[in-house]
């Protein structure tokens, strides 16, 4: 310790230009340390001799004594606390600096860049299911819907009208007052409006006054012999047929009802009828004898004048029409007029099961029963505006459902728009405020949309959908119409695509009968076969039918209805006291069970990790598509009707492929971490892909907008080759045996191509064709 000491001494007193070096070694003998210590000149080498006390040989220079032996111990001090103080501050700033730097080690066997490992999504907590269900039947109330309703009453709102205007400047106020950050979407579309001398002509006699019409009818006067022909379905021109009725040139007299209007006229006009009536039958309707009826024959939906293509302003485009536009004449006539013609028809009487019922003994009409159609609607251009809230997600903001109603009508529309509206304000209204006092995290985001010129055939949401198709196709993975959720109490009905259809019957338990509280709604209305009781197809008439058939993206619609009689859509009777008389003036109560089933089913497909979304629910609808087309296919090659080349092999393999992507994908979710967010958006992303892979890649949007294999129309879907193979069998006309083929391997690589995109990655596809 002593030689220590002397030998700190000496380091403190040493010159100021030399530099000290010292070395403590154990002595190997003993216990005590052996300290040798030299002071060097700059650049001075040190020479050291092996061994332990062997002497040290150094350079000969003179010794000066430093001052700091003449310095005093708290000097000295100062000078070691001073050193000690620098020392910590030091080695605090080498600490944080180190901690502060990412260090990343490179390997021999590794390459010098790498990127960063993205952080893992953490998952976002929201309220349990069940207190977000009981929290939404809490504050969806019937005052507030009542307050709605009167809000956005009103007479006249045609679409591009300022009625229309006025009701979207109060839905966007309504949107900024959520503080939902609203924008509008805006088109230039083109519409018909009425003739002012459209007429009908019996026998050279006027009848009556034409007050309704048909937007984009052909305009022409047309001359005729009178034909009745029911509701004017596929079925019932084949009764004609079958009962050797001659169709050509003839002015055909339909009645409203089961089917659109413009299906109607596309019917009759396949067999060459040279115009077409349609009137509201008293048996179907409850409405004035003089009351206008209004509607569209456009077979498509959105603008026909620009098919495919959005109806932007400036939009530098050929001129072009739809494929579905009618080339013949439509017109529709009251009761009244209707009685007048048909109370005289002639000729041969009805078909059975035709007269059921009627007011008038009518008959099918002879060569004596001419009629005049003249119709001259003006074509026109209108702006609209599409209105938008959206209320964004907390984890995938980029994935998004929508809720659409359309908010313009031909009159007072109450069923028709202003429900639809009210309703779409008070979910929006009930969401945000679930978010901002009750600590709701929707995962996705919700969009809310209030369409124009739904009346002309969901103009307004069809040209949004074909303006952004191409990122909407990826991104939404769900829509929800509220367009005549009302309209009677004693039937519910809905359409959907069949990936919706667990959702809504889950749904349906979870909401509480119209007339028995104590029961569900599901009780009430499908207590035996669901399916069957409450599932509809979804038809053109339908306003989620160009989100389902031309976009692929998951719909829903649904009503309460009256089973026993139409209400009056497309007249101006569709007014609030109308449908108080048709819902038994419970009107408000439907309302709100009809918001709770849609805002169930919206929260449902937000607040959940997984998309509630059954892919195997296609799986039968696929299955037994095949089924018949594969009995059907065996059956004409036996009368040698098909080739025996032709073979089932490819189709059915391509409907196994789906079966076991859809199996494969269950089992993944059944063995995942739920809580893993990348893992849910990665599987949330293949159910997302479905839809959108049963469109036809095959066929033009523009000549066949509808391009759903399953749910849509044309000669590329399922029903379409079964149809096709029915008329192989009568050998009829239509029938082509090569077109049929082609048309064969397509869709059956449509479903292949949707098993490979259920399947995920291209290393997990099964493709054997």
């Amino acid at each position: 310790m002593d030689q220590a000491r002397t030998t700190i001494s000496k380091i403190f007193n040493g010159e100021p230009r030399s530099y000290t070096r010292f070395n403590l070694t154990q002595n190997m003998e003993g216990d005590n340390s052996h300290v040798e210590m030299k002071l060097s000149s700059d650049m001075d080498d040190e020479v050291e001799a092996n061994g332990v006390g062997e002497s040290i040989n150094q350079h000969n220079r003179p010794y000066y004594p430093s001052k700091l032996n003449q310095r005093s111990p708290k000097t000295i001090c100062g000078f070691v606390i001073a050193i000690l103080f620098l020392f910590i501050i030091g080695y605090l700033i080498g600490y944080l600096s180190n901690k502060s730097t990412v260090k990343n080690e490179i390997k021999s066997d590794c390459p010098v860049f790498s990127e960063p490992t993205p952080e893992r999504p953490q998952p976002v907590y929201s309220l349990d299911w069940s207190d977000l269900r009981t929290l939404l039947k809490k504050k969806l109330t019937t005052n507030n819907i009542k307050t709605n309703l009167k809000e956005f009453s009103s007479v006249s709102h045609q679409a591009g009208s300022s009625g229309d205007e006025a009701l979207a400047n109060k839905v966007m106020d309504k949107f900024r007052t959520f503080k939902m950050t609203p924008w509008t979407d805006e088109h230039y579309v083109k519409v018909q409006d009425r003739g002012t001398s459209n007429k009908v002509l019996f026998r050279g006699n006027a009848v009556g006054t034409t007050e309704g019409y048909l937007a984009y009818s052909a305009v022409a006067t047309v001359e005729g012999t009178a034909l009745y022909a029911h509701y004017g379905r596929a079925e019932d021109f084949r009764r004609l047929r079958e009962l050797d009725v001659d169709m050509n040139g003839k002015v055909v007299l339909i009645r409203a009802g089961l089917l659109s209007f413009a299906e109607k006229v596309a019917n009759a006009a396949s067999l060459n009828a040279s115009a077409v009536l349609i009137y509201p039958d008293p048996l179907n309707y409850e409405i004035n004898d003089d009351t206008a009826l209004f509607g569209h024959v456009h077979l498509g939906t959105g603008d026909p004048y620009t098919p495919g293509f959005p109806s932007f302003n400036h939009t530098q485009f050929p001129p072009a029409e739809s494929s579905g536009l009618p080339l013949i004449p439509a017109q529709t006539i009251t009761i009244k007029q209707a009685t007048e013609i048909m109370s005289k028809l002639g000729g041969r009487t009805l078909p059975d099961g035709w007269n059921d019922g009627m007011l008038w003994d009518t008959r099918l009409g002879n060569e004596d029963d001419n009629i005049t159609v003249e119709v001259n609607n003006v074509l026109v251009q209108r702006k609209i505006h599409n209105v938008f809230g959206v209320i964004k997600g907390y984890m995938d903001a980029d994935r998004y459902m929508v809720i659409g109603a359309q908010r313009d009508a031909w009159g007072p529309g109450f069923a028709r728009s202003t429900v639809g509206t009210s309703l779409l304000v008070e979910l929006a209204r009930t969401i945000t405020d679930m978010i901002k006092n009750d600590d709701f995290k929707p995962k996705r985001s919700i969009v809310f949309a209030s369409w124009s010129a739904g009346e002309f055939g969901s103009v307004g949401a069809t040209e949004w959908l074909e303006g952004y198709l191409t990122s909407l196709n990826l991104k939404t993975f769900s829509y929800i119409s509220l367009d005549e959720v009302i309209s009677g109490f004693d039937s519910f009905k809905a359409s959907a695509s069949p990936l919706l259809y667990d959702l809504l019957e889950s749904t349906m338990k979870q909401v509480s009968s119209t007339v028995d509280a104590t029961k569900s709604l599901h009780e009430q209305f499908a207590a035996s076969n669901w399916e069957k009781s409450v599932m509809e197809p979804m038809s053109l008439s339908h306003s989620a039918y160009p989100f389902q058939s031309f976009s692929g993206i998951p719909s829903l619609s649904f009503r309460f209805t009256s089973s026993s009689k139409s209400y009056p859509f497309g007249t101006f009777e569709d007014t609030e006291l109308s449908l108080d008389r048709y819902t038994s003036s419970s009107t408000l109560k439907l309302a709100k069970t009809a918001g709770e089933v849609a805002g169930l089913v919206t929260l449902r497909l937000v607040h959940d990790h997984l998309l509630k979304l059954n892919v195997a629910k296609y799986t039968s609808v696929i299955r037994n598509y095949v089924s018949q087309i594969r009995a059907k296919v065996e059956s004409r090659q036996m009368v040698r009707r098909l080739p025996s080349t032709l073979s089932m092999q490819w189709l059915l393999s391509a409907q196994g492929s789906y079966d076991r992507a859809a199996s494969n994908l269950v089992s993944v979710i059944h063995n995942s971490d739920l809580d893993d967010m990348e893992q849910c958006r990665i599987i949330n992303d293949r159910i997302m892909r479905v839809e959108g892979s049963l469109l036809s890649p095959y066929v033009s949007p523009r000549e066949s907008p509808f391009r759903h294999i399953v749910l849509g129309s044309g000669s590329h879907t399922l029903a379409a080759l079964v149809d096709h193979l029915e008329a192989i069998r009568g050998n009829l006309k239509s029938a082509d045996v090569d077109q049929f083929r082609n048309q064969f391997a397509l869709a059956t690589w449509t479903i292949q191509g949707c098993a490979n995109a259920l399947a995920g990655e291209v290393w997990n596809m099964d493709n054997e064709i």
